[in-house]
C-alpha cells in the first residue's frame, strides 16, 4: 500500500449543542454536514485547507455510536484518505486482518469508507476514505 495522507480525525459528540461548543471553543467553522444512515449519525466536517485535516465530528442519534465510552463520546477515530478502499480491504483481509464492513460504506461528502477493527490497528480504530463524488461546497 502506498503512503496515506491523513483525511480526518473523527470524534463523537454526545449532542449537536456539544458539536458545536467544541467548534466555537476551537474557532473551527463547518464545511459540510451529512446524516449517515449507516451509522445513524449526523458527520460535520470542519473546514479544511491544504495545510490541514479536517476534524469530523459524529452526532449519534441511536445504535452503538451512542454508548461509545459509556455514552460520553471522544476521540473516535483517524482516517486516511486511499485510492481504493477495496483494494485495501482486500489487502488487510488477506493478511487476516479484520475489517469493519464486508464493503465499503457510503459516508458524507461523497466518500466511501471502511474500518480497520482498532485490535489490528494497534488499539486505534483506523479508517479508510475514498472519494468518489465531489465533495460538498468544492468547486
Amino acid at each position: 500500500m502506498k503512503p496515506m495522507r491523513l483525511h480526518h480525525v473523527g470524534i463523537i459528540m454526545t449532542t449537536m449543542d456539544r458539536a458545536r461548543d467544541f467548534m466555537e471553543q476551537f474557532g473551527l467553522e463547518e464545511d459540510y454536514m451529512e446524516y449517515v444512515d449507516a451509522y445513524h449519525a449526523y458527520c460535520l466536517f470542519t473546514k479544511y485547507s491544504s495545510e490541514e485535516s479536517p476534524i469530523e465530528l459524529i452526532i449519534p442519534t441511536e445504535g452503538v455510536l451512542t454508548e461509545f465510552r459509556n455514552g460520553k463520546g471522544g476521540l473516535h477515530h483517524i482516517a486516511f484518505e486511499v485510492e481504493d478502499v477495496e483494494a485495501a480491504r482486500k489487502e488487510f483481509t488477506e493478511k487476516g486482518l479484520g475489517m469493519l464492513e464486508t464493503k465499503a460504506v457510503e459516508g458524507a461528502g461523497g466518500i466511501i469508507v471502511n474500518f480497520l477493527r482498532p485490535r489490528f490497528g494497534f488499539g486505534v480504530l483506523v479508517e479508510f476514505v475514498q472519494q468518489v463524488k465531489e465533495r460538498p461546497g468544492s468547486r
